[in-house]
């Protein structure tokens, strides 16, 4: 025997010990611990910076949310203010006519045509305008409403008479016509 084989050397490896390894591992757990409470350190920093937005998001549309029913409520409150002041002139005049003691009748006669032209005016100016089929027109169940159906040599289904005016508003009917339809022949 020679005396390499009574004097073994352990062969030269290149793997390393286990206390290498161990020492390895905590380290690389370590930089993986590290890298994670970064990575959780930005993610609470933008979910913070996240929560504020929403919050001041929120209040944003709150104030604004409120700041529209003022808006509403004011615009109810006044609504009636221009159509009201359009008004005060009718008034004025009809208190006028009233003072007259010793009005005639034709006196009495131009006072209300010229109070009704300022309210007809009055009217028109805010949009309200008179719903007055002429005899012979088709009968619109929209804007008119049929008290009777009378016999007449109008085509059937048109209006014969006007009872009472109706108006509209901005297109949307406040008081429909009263009116006499002719009958089918």
């Amino acid at each position: 025997m020679s005396e390499q084989a009574s004097n073994p050397t352990p062969p030269q490896s290149n793997q390393p010990s286990p206390e290498e390894l161990v020492a390895a591992l905590n380290a690389n757990e370590a930089d993986a611990m590290a890298t994670l409470q970064a990575e959780l350190a930005t993610l609470q920093a933008k979910s913070s910076e996240l929560a504020d937005q929403y919050l001041r998001a929120k209040a944003d549309a709150e104030n604004a949310r409120r700041r529209a029913e003022e808006e509403i409520s004011k615009a109810r409150k006044f609504a009636v203010e221009g159509f009201a002041e359009s008004l005060l002139p009718v008034a004025d005049s009809l208190e006028a006519g009233l003072i007259i003691k010793d009005a005639t009748a034709e006196q009495i006669r131009e006072g209300a045509q010229a109070t009704l032209r300022q309210l007809i005016a009055a009217l028109e100016r805010n949009k309200v305008i008179a719903i007055n089929p002429a005899p012979g027109a088709k009968f619109d169940p929209h804007q008119h409403q049929a008290i009777s159906v009378v016999p007449s040599e109008h085509e059937a289904n048109t209006v014969v008479s006007v009872l009472q005016k109706g108006y509209s508003i901005v297109e949307r009917v406040l008081r429909p016509a009263l009116v006499t339809v002719s009958a089918p022949k």
